[in-house]
Order: structure tokens, then C-alpha cells, then sequence
């Protein structure tokens, strides 16, 4: 447990849930348990055109006559770019790789980023934790727990191996201490 809370790069203006004041949580993925990630669904962004970069819309969203626009051979008439006037499937429309990883369930709002850190941005948990400076200003680092940290959402017990999680839960409802089952 760490006695020293750290420092907020953010002077209390990023990391944190703006209707609670509750700080984001980060932790990395490792430190979840050996399942956690099996929930959390890919996300490829939003549809770009293959030829030119820019954004791209569904066939059916386009009021013009697509009908003379230059069409992706072999694909299906999903999307278009009104300023190429090109008209691909959605296999050209995103890319192979996801951009992000997301977990919205339960009371969650998670996002795993490409360092394999998850950042807990709703939950109906909270802990205290150290800052996490100055890599996420603001939000606190749920392998550092720290008594005297700002409040910090992290994820419930059920989350972790042997179903206890390495820091004291509280429910964000009633702020009360939550045991292990």
C-alpha cells in the first residue's frame, strides 16, 4: 500500500468522471484475471474510404445517384465517399486491426489501449489510489492503492484471481466497504 498520493498533473481537470468527481482508473491488463479480457469487444473505428482517407457513409445514408461512381471490384455496396464518389464493401471501410478495445456491461465503462492498460472510466466501484503521473493525469493507478488517494472507479473483486481484488473496494451507491464473496 503506498502512503504517498502522488501528484495531479491534471490539477483536477482531466481523469476524472465530471458528474462524480471520481478519478479514472488505470491497471494493467496482467494484474486482471487470466479471463477478463474475453469480455471486452474490438473496436475498429469509424468507416474511411480506401482511396482518399476520408470519412465514409453507409450506401443508404447518401441522398445522391451513386449510380455513375466508380465501384470496388469484387465488393459489396456498403459504403461510399462522396468526395472520391467511391462506393466499397465494409471490408475496405475498416481497418484489419482494431483500434481500441471496450467494455460496457454491468455498471462498466472500460477501454483497453495498445500499452495493455485498461482504463476503468465508470464503475459501480471505487478505491484510493495513487496518482497515476504524469502518464494519465488525474486518474489513479490501481496497482499503487494509496489510503489517502483521491477516489479512483476500479473494477469489483469478481475481476481478479482467487476473486479478491488487490485493493479495498467501496460501492460508488452506498460507500461502503464490498468484501470478497
Amino acid at each position: 500500500m503506498a502512503t504517498d498520493r502522488g501528484i495531479d498533473y491534471s490539477l483536477g481537470t482531466a481523469n476524472r468522471d465530471p458528474e462524480t468527481g471520481i478519478s479514472y482508473g488505470v491497471i494493467p491488463l496482467n494484474d486482471l484475471g487470466e479471463y477478463a479480457i474475453e469480455d471486452f469487444e474490438p473496436d475498429y473505428g469509424e468507416p474511411h474510404c480506401p482511396q482518399c482517407g476520408n470519412e465514409a457513409k453507409c450506401i443508404d445514408d447518401i441522398e445522391e445517384d451513386t449510380d455513375t461512381w466508380e465501384r470496388e471490384p469484387h465488393g459489396c455496396d456498403d459504403y461510399a465517399c462522396t468526395d472520391c464518389e467511391y462506393v466499397f464493401g465494409s471490408e475496405s471501410a475498416f481497418p484489419d486491426e482494431a483500434v481500441a478495445h471496450t467494455y460496457e456491461q454491468n455498471g462498466y465503462a472500460a477501454s483497453l489501449d495498445s500499452y495493455n492498460d485498461v482504463f476503468i472510466l465508470k464503475s459501480p466501484y471505487f478505491t484510493h489510489a495513487q496518482f497515476c503521473s504524469p502518464c494519465a493525469p488525474g486518474a489513479g493507478y490501481l496497482s499503487n492503492p494509496c489510503p489517502d488517494g483521491p477516489k479512483t472507479y476500479c473494477f469489483g473483486h469478481d475481476w481478479f484471481e482467487g476473486a479478491k481484488a488487490p485493493y479495498p473496494v467501496y460501492s460508488v451507491e452506498t460507500g461502503e466497504l464490498v468484501e470478497p464473496e
